[in-house]
């Protein structure tokens, strides 16, 4: 009886643990928001994970680097078998032992600890930290990358799914405009060419409701492939492409992006580790002066000899083939190259903040114009197909104001897409997460 008891409660622990485990990070049905797909994207994104183990590199280079202020300890031991030749003119010893054998012991333990090295290891230290500093402002970087592209695929399923729906409206005012044609066409008020005409144009929004269905199939792909995931489980989105205006001036942008930036302050970070280094490859220069002790074993009998010693060594290099000079060059070169790449940087960040800005505000006119022409284009669509009823306007006139009433609805759907990717692109453009 106790067993069957203690059966049942491991089993009502394991359970949880287990459908825990295996809980998917979407699911079936699940509706998320744009913050939530981005908190997805951040816990699964293989490239994150690139520059976390980055990260966890730099640190163990920084703990190597460290390792010189320690002692270092050695401990050797060995037997070695000799064997000498007999001098003898003893004819019976001399085919038979022609060797005398005897083993030779030795043990050592040996401490080094360097004393003064005059600035290589705290360079070399100083140096490290300022690699570690560029990773993680890397890996910042990679999160400000991840994240913009996760709200452009979110921006994109939008733009296709409200697209897609302009489409199938478009099919069903084409299936309307067919039935009146008919109606008309059984009543002797229209010829037989306004119902083919009316079925082709319902065959031509057709084709193009099968188009905006894939679009809108390869934006889901994609969104999944931002967020880093393989999962085929079905979920929606919330809508947010409405326009809400969003205020800042081109200076205030331009001033947070060369203060936040983390590819930029990478740089930075990289170039004080590049000054670092060739202040430490000039130290080479210099003597290093180091401590030393030891404790011997050694003989061929036990117990064996004993022996310990101490001392201080300094050792200066003399010549190495010019191997110092040139090191010290190769560190010069490596900073001027980062200094180059920090000024391209500055132009690269004055081009993005520049390039967002103008577009944020393109596509703010542009909605309001495109508004405009859905009224516009709605009101005409609406008065075709009361002329049509009436018997007084062309199919031609009918099918002009559909496609017109469609294309205003995709312009204005596009231009609020570009005005969210804008958005969008200049927070990534001023190191926003």
């Amino acid at each position: 009886m106790n067993k069957i008891n203690v059966f049942w409660i491991i089993l009502i622990i394991i359970i949880p643990f287990s459908v825990y485990a295996e809980e998917p990070l979407i699911k079936n049905g699940e509706q998320l928001s744009m913050e939530r797909c981005i908190e997805i994207a951040l816990k699964v994104q293989p490239t994150l994970m690139r520059d976390r183990y980055m990260i966890m590199q730099k640190e163990a280079l920084l703990g190597q680097a460290k390792s010189s202020y320690y002692p270092k300890v050695d401990v050797s031991a060995g037997v070695t078998r000799n064997f000498i030749e007999k001098q003898t003119n003893d004819p019976v010893f001399m085919g038979a032992y022609p060797y005398n054998a005897y083993n030779q012991n030795n043990g050592t333990a040996s401490l080094n600890q360097m004393i003064y090295d005059f600035g290589r290891t705290p360079s070399d230290v100083k140096t490290k930290k300022f690699d570690l500093e560029s990773s993680k402002f890397d890996l910042d970087s990679t999160i400000t990358t991840v994240s913009n592209n996760v709200r452009s695929a979110y921006y994109e399923v939008l733009r296709t799914k409200r697209s897609r729906d302009v489409n199938l409206e478009a099919v069903n005012q084409n299936k309307q405009h067919l039935e009146q044609a008919k109606t008309l066409f059984t009543a002797g008020k229209k010829p037989k060419y306004d119902v083919t005409k009316a079925e082709l144009d319902l065959s031509n929004a057709g084709l193009k409701l099968i188009g905006a269905e894939n679009d809108l199939k390869i934006a889901q792909v994609k969104l999944n492939n931002a967020m880093g995931i393989v999962e085929t489980a079905g979920y929606s989105i919330d809508d947010t492409l409405s326009f809400l205006e969003y205020t800042i001036t081109l200076e205030d942008a331009l001033e947070k992006a060369y203060r936040n930036r983390p590819d930029f302050k990478s740089l930075m970070a990289q170039k004080n580790a590049a000054s670092m280094a060739v202040k430490r490859a000039t130290k080479d220069y210099l003597p290093s002066i180091n401590g030393k002790a030891g404790y011997n074993f050694t003989g061929s009998e036990y117990p064996l000899g004993q022996g310990w010693n101490a001392g201080v060594v300094m050792t200066l290099n003399l010549f190495e083939g010019n191997l110092t000079r040139n090191k010290v060059e190769e560190s010069i070169a490596k900073a001027r190259a980062i200094e180059a790449n920090i000024e391209s940087k500055r132009l690269d960040i004055l081009l993005d903040v520049k390039q967002a800005y103008l577009n944020l505000l393109k596509a703010k006119d542009a909605i309001a114009n495109t508004e405009i022409q859905v009224k516009q284009a709605t009101e005409n669509l609406e008065l075709a197909t009361l002329r049509y009823s009436a018997g007084i306007a062309e199919p031609l006139e009918v099918t002009d104001a559909t496609v017109s009433y469609s294309q205003a609805k995709l312009s204005n759907i596009s231009s609020l897409y570009d005005y969210k990717i804008a958005q969008a692109n200049i927070e990534k453009a001023m190191g926003n997460k």
